[in-house]
C-alpha cells in the first residue's frame, strides 16, 4: 500500500464515492495506517465539515467501517474516534441531505448491538437523533416553498406510480447487511487452516512452564523467549480475530431472524394477496360463463326471414294519421 501523508488521505477522501467498494478500499487502506490514527482522525473529521452535503454520510460510513473492521487490530480508531463522533453525528445531522435519519438510526443501532462505544457514549448519540428527528418534525408544519422544477418533476412521476411496487427499502437493507456478513464470514478466524497450523506446531516448550528446567544455558534461554513471543503474539492476534468473529456470528444471527421474520411478513402478505386475486379471478370467470351463456340465448338476426325483400319503407305523416 502507498505510503502515509496527509495529502495522500485528504486526495483519498476527496475521491470517496458512496459505493461499498470505495468505502471498503479505503477503510483497508486506513486501518493499514493505523499507527497514524489520531492524524487520520483528525483530518477525516476536518474533511467531514468541508464536504458536500450529499457525501456528508458517506463520511460516517467509512469511520463505521474502520472502527468495525479495526478492533480486530488493535483499539486505536475506536479510542481516537471517541472525542469526535458526537459531534460529527450532530455534524451530518444538522448540514446533511434530508432523509438522512434512517441512516443515521442504522449505524447507531450496529454500535449499541456490538457495544462499540460506552453506554454513555451511545446514549449521547441518541439524544443528538432524537433532536434531530424534533427539529425534521417541527420543519415539516411550516409550508415549504418548492421551486417549479420539482413540481413539475413530481408530475412527471405521477404517471409511474402505477409501475409494480418496489421491496421495502427495510428488506433491501436487511438482504444486503446479510450477504456482507456471509462474505465476511468467508475469511473467518476459525476457518484460518495455516494459522491453527502454526499454533499446533508450537513447540511443547512454550506451552509448558515445567519443562522450564531444561534450559542450560543463557543462549538457549534467549532463543526460547524469543518463541514466547513470537508465541504470545500469534495467540494474541488468533484469540482477537476469534473474539471478533464471535461478534460477528451474533450479528449475523440476528440479521438473520430479522431476515426470516421479514420473509415471513412478505409471505403472509402475498399468501393474502393470492386469495384476494384468486377470488377476484373466480368472479370474472363467472362473469365471462354467464356472457357466453347470454350471447348463446340470443337471437341470430340475421337468420329472421326477409319480408320486405331488403327494402324498407318508413310510413309517411299521412299513413300514421289516416
Amino acid at each position: 500500500m502507498s505510503v502515509f501523508s496527509e495529502s495522500a488521505l485528504e486526495k483519498k477522501l476527496a475521491e470517496l464515492s458512496n459505493s461499498q467498494q470505495s468505502v471498503q478500499t479505503l477503510s483497508l487502506w486506513l486501518i493499514h495506517h493505523r499507527k497514524h490514527s489520531k492524524t487520520i482522525v483528525k483530518v477525516w473529521y476536518n474533511e467531514l465539515k468541508k464536504a458536500q452535503v450529499s457525501r456528508k454520510l458517506t463520511f460516517l460510513y467509512l469511520a463505521n467501517d474502520v472502527i468495525q473492521n479495526s478492533k480486530r487490530k488493535g483499539p486505536e480508531f475506536t479510542l481516537d474516534f471517541a472525542p469526535v463522533i458526537v459531534d460529527a453525528f450532530k455534524h451530518v445531522s444538522s448540514e446533511g441531505e434530508e432523509g438522512g435519519k434512517k441512516h443515521l438510526e442504522r449505524v447507531l443501532s450496529i454500535w449499541q448491538e456490538r457495544a462499540v462505544y460506552e453506554i454513555d457514549l451511545l446514549d449521547k448519540l441518541s439524544v443528538v437523533l432524537r433532536k434531530y428527528v424534533s427539529n425534521l418534525c417541527n420543519g415539516e408544519k411550516k409550508a415549504k416553498k418548492r421551486p417549479y422544477e420539482e413540481i413539475k418533476a413530481k408530475d412527471n412521476d405521477f404517471a409511474s406510480q402505477s409501475s409494480p411496487a418496489k421491496p421495502p427499502q427495510s428488506c433491501l437493507f436487511q438482504t444486503a447487511d446479510l450477504i456482507r456478513a456471509l462474505q465476511e464470514l468467508e475469511n473467518a478466524a476459525s476457518s484460518d487452516s495455516a494459522l491453527r497450523q502454526r499454533i499446533t506446531a508450537l513447540p511443547p516448550e512454550v506451552q509448558d512452564s515445567s519443562l522450564l528446567h531444561r534450559i542450560t544455558d543463557k543462549e538457549s534461554g534467549e532463543r526460547l523467549s524469543r518463541l514466547v513471543e513470537e508465541a504470545c503474539m500469534l495467540l494474541a492476534d488468533y484469540s482477537g480475530r476469534l473474539a471478533a468473529e464471535i461478534d460477528d456470528r451474533r450479528q449475523l444471527t440476528r440479521l438473520l431472524a430479522l431476515f426470516l421474520q421479514s420473509q415471513r411478513d412478505g409471505l403472509a402478505k402475498n399468501e393474502q394477496k393470492l386469495e384476494e386475486y384468486k377470488h377476484k379471478l373466480a368472479r370474472v370467470t363467472q362473469v365471462r360463463k354467464e356472457l357466453r351463456s347470454r350471447l348463446n340465448n340470443l337471437p341470430d338476426l340475421s337468420r329472421l326471414p326477409n319480408v320486405t325483400g331488403g327494402h324498407v319503407r318508413l310510413p309517411s305523416s299521412g299513413d300514421l294519421y289516416s
